[in-house]
């Protein structure tokens, strides 16, 4: 089926029904999943599937529907539902479609080897992968591992002339692992993900990874509650990072619902936080040409030596702040309205080596897992569960559990005193090692 073609006939159709404005969002995608389990294959799951959803103007009012059916029938009752659900609804000012803008393309985005690779061997990886991780006796017990992989079409197409469309594809291979010693049990995960078959990682590293997740948190020791640096693995940056990002959606902004709301050109947080939203990074998991809307992405600067740059948006959004959207609609899929997400998150590496900050810190945890919210966008509050590792003297003495880290974005931010050069640029928010100077931790 030519997508293309029928995006532009259902925009035509949408005007003759009875909409003063249509845009088109057509989705194909096909995925394939193999799961295995101490040797043996559990599921093998491929599906096609896709679907168009439409968003119809009226008089100022917005209508949605959407469907899965590419019949001619089933394309008309959806596109008049949503002309009719546009009719029940208010008007409002700030809804308007996209321009048609030129786009920059993005290299790196579909690898066609994907689907030629033989069924037989990426159920192999996936045996292969959990058997590396079984290697070691502290792991006792396989959760699984497996082999996944997604081509996916994407049409974006308005009544102002757009009509585009981008291609993609990404896989991944991943095992979980349990070690024990004695009454105590901790589990592993390892995985890598990337937009081309031959970038996986080897399977050997990642099963060696999700053992060491595993086992190097056995016979943990309680330290008592007291103030100590915090030294946060990239793994685990998201608990820092991700409370930003919400607080700079502008959609929160305009909600008066941000702890940053006023303070763009502001020095918020430490001179070593950058922090940086590429949409058009080669390879890159989140990258794409174009947005939920057909908005062009960019590459931009969010927070800058920690002065805030920058806030997000999609049309309706930026529209309400008067602004220009900034190329973030997301959307779900077919079956979702545009919200506001990042493409490729980086938080700038600097010039310390992970050792050097070990070998710096008197006294202080290695943060290697976290439970709760992380940074409250709202308030800036933190806190959340901890575990990872004791260190005393520069040296890493003993694992840890079952603590606590409290905290504000007001006193946490400022006070990132070093940063380290290890990040992994394949992820979409990619992170390097940092430590923050002191922060409250509860233990015993």
């Amino acid at each position: 089926m030519n997508y293309l073609e029928l995006a532009d006939r259902l925009i035509g159709r949408g005007r003759r029904m009875g909409a003063n404005e249509t845009e088109v969002y057509i989705q194909h995608s096909r995925s394939l999943s193999v799961r295995v389990r101490n040797g043996d294959i559990e599921t093998i799951q491929e599906s096609d599937a896709g679907g168009v959803g439409f968003r119809v103007l009226v008089d100022g009012a917005m209508g949605f529907s959407h469907c899965n059916d590419f019949s001619d029938r089933s394309l008309s009752e959806t596109l008049e539902r949503a002309i009719a659900f546009a009719r029940l609804t208010t008007p409002d000012k700030y809804n308007v479609f996209t321009d048609d803008m030129p786009h920059q393309e993005v290299a790196g985005l579909y690898d066609p080897e994907i689907a030629a690779v033989p069924m037989e061997k990426k159920i192999d990886m996936a045996l292969e992968v959990e058997a590396h991780a079984m290697k070691d006796e502290r792991i006792t017990h396989s959760s699984g591992a497996s082999f996944g992989e997604r081509e996916s079409e994407i049409i974006v197409a308005n009544s102002n002339g757009m009509l585009k469309t981008w291609r993609s594809s990404a896989c991944s291979v991943g095992v979980g692992v349990v070690a024990e010693k004695d009454s105590q049990r901790h589990t592993g995960w390892e995985s890598s993900a990337r937009r081309f078959f031959s970038d996986l990682e080897s399977l050997e590293t990642i099963g060696a990874s999700a053992a060491k997740k595993a086992y190097e948190m056995l016979d943990p020791i309680m330290v008592k509650t007291q103030r100590a640096a915090v030294i946060f693995d990239p793994a685990v940056a998201r608990s820092l990072i991700g409370g930003i990002i919400a607080a700079i959606n502008g959609e929160r902004v305009l909600q008066g619902a941000s702890f940053l709301q006023d303070r763009m050109d502001e020095q918020f947080a430490s001179g070593l936080l950058t922090l940086t939203d590429d949409g058009l990074r080669e390879k890159g998991l989140g990258s794409k040409p174009f947005d939920g809307e057909g908005v062009p992405v960019q590459r931009r600067t969010l927070i800058e030596e920690g002065v805030l740059r920058a806030f997000i948006y999609n049309t309706y959004a930026a529209q309400r702040a008067g602004v220009e959207s900034t190329g973030n609609a997301s959307r779900a899929g077919f079956t979702s309205l545009p919200s506001i997400g990042t493409h490729n998150i980086t938080l700038q590496p600097g010039r310390d080596s992970v050792q050097d900050i070990l070998g710096n810190t008197k006294r202080g945890l290695l943060l290697k897992g976290v439970t709760g919210y992380g940074i409250n966008p709202v308030n800036g509050n933190y806190s959340g569960g901890a575990n990872g590792f004791w260190i005393e003297d520069g040296e890493v003495v003993h694992p840890v559990q079952g603590l606590t880290i409290a905290g504000s974005a007001a006193t946490i931010l400022p006070n990132i005193d070093m940063m380290a050069d290890d990040i992994d640029l394949n992820l979409t928010l990619a992170a390097p090692t940092f430590r923050v100077r002191e922060m409250q931790i509860g233990g015993a």
